[in-house]
């Protein structure tokens, strides 16, 4: 089949690195849902996609761990177009309070800010928000695909690879999304479902900026020093530079390639920091 007639959903559409997604898939000719939380941010983004030309979007306001909206919005999304081919969870964040705010734990006298004052409320809405955000909507949308097979892509995280510092929460998430993307690659592969995984390295988003840059933008914080340092190519990834990854795994040239986590890190994962 062309990939001009084919659907892609994706998750977390409003984000700075799902935006990128979409508008790089709407040039490529696919049809996009935009699917999200804030059905504002969504019609804000198809007027701007619009306004480029790019019109076969559907915006849908949905919350990604609850199984009615997605029952909902998959009834939409068949009305308009009538199938599902392509899933790209990206839905997710980090919370402040499931974040530490030392790196390491130096003294045994002074537990704030460490591991053992992490509020497990926080805890639980980041694992949901990444593992369960991520499992329901395959759920749902996945079957779709159970006929005529498609794609799925989950987004991952640098911090799957080698836990990251301070951000305990995500991490944890993360690296449950690499176990799923693999289990679930092996146990849909006989009905021709393809199931991999994007694990970005650092870009610069809303979401991250004040962790990496200084108040000012010009300079970067120690922490963003510390990334730059270990990422061989110097310098944070470009939103549009994912695009590209995706179409690899999502094409029909890709037919072969399933339970994979991707890499697009300028070489951090490969660096041992020697």
């Amino acid at each position: 089949m062309n990939h001009t007639e084919k659907v892609v959903i994706i998750t977390g559409a409003a984000g700075v690195l799902c935006s990128a997604l979409s508008r790089y898939l709407l040039k490529e000719g696919y049809k996009v849902v935009l699917l999200g939380r804030t059905l504002k941010k969504l019609q804000d983004l198809k007027e701007k996609l619009d306004q480029e030309g790019l019109e076969q979007t559907l915006a849908i306001g949905c919350d990604v761990m609850q199984k009615e909206d997605l029952n909902k919005a998959y009834a939409q999304i068949m009305e308009k177009w009538g199938r599902i081919d392509i899933l790209v969870n990206g839905a997710g964040g980090n919370h402040p309070k499931g974040t530490s705010s030392l790196e390491q734990m130096t003294s045994h006298e002074e537990t704030e800010g460490s591991f053992f004052t992490l509020e497990m409320d926080a805890f639980k809405s980041v694992n949901e928000l990444n593992f369960i955000g991520t499992l329901l909507p395959t759920q749902v949308f996945g079957q779709a695909m159970l006929e005529n097979g498609g794609s799925v892509v989950n987004i991952s995280s640098m911090a799957a690879f080698q836990p990251l510092t301070k951000v305990a929460a995500y991490s944890a998430a993360k690296a449950a999304i690499d176990n799923f993307t693999r289990w679930l690659s092996v146990h849909l592969a006989p009905r021709g479902i393809r199931v991999n995984a994007l694990a970005p390295g650092f870009f610069l988003t809303e979401q991250n900026r004040f962790l990496l840059m200084s108040e000012d933008g010009k300079g970067l914080t120690p922490r963003g020093q510390k990334i730059i340092n270990n990422t061989p190519m110097h310098r944070f990834g470009e939103a549009k530079e994912l695009g590209s990854a995706l179409r690899f795994l999502i094409h029909e040239d890709s037919s072969f390639v399933t339970g994979i986590v991707l890499p697009v890190d300028g070489g951090f994962a490969a660096f041992s920091g020697v």
